[in-house]
């Protein structure tokens, strides 16, 4: 089980846009990826298509690996855990006990 979940708040630690919060997009397990919203902007070039018209350039989020994110409680980067809350395993925040969710 990964401590990132999509739709969680993060904060990017390392890397060119580091100090940057963002909502997780996508989650790749296997890669141990993630895709934070406004962070690691790469250029792709396409071919013009029936979507794309015109082709061209277009920027769009790039992955991340999951050790250069942190998860954000409230207005905090907490590291994260987890415990055994009434029969469930929830991740919980290591500096505060709360139950991120």
């Amino acid at each position: 089980m990964l401590k990132i979940k999509k739709n969680d708040k993060v904060k990017v630690i390392a890397g060119k846009d580091k100090d940057k919060v963002g909502k997780v997009l996508a989650v790749n397990a296997k890669q141990n990826t993630v895709i934070v919203e406004g962070c690691g902007m790469i250029k792709k070039h396409s071919k013009p298509s029936m979507q794309n018209q015109a082709g061209g350039i277009i920027e769009k989020e790039g992955p991340i690996h999951i050790s250069n994110v942190m998860l954000m409680d409230g207005d905090k980067a907490v590291r994260v855990g987890f415990e055994i809350r009434d029969g469930k395993k929830v991740r919980v925040a290591k500096q505060t006990g709360n139950v991120i969710d």
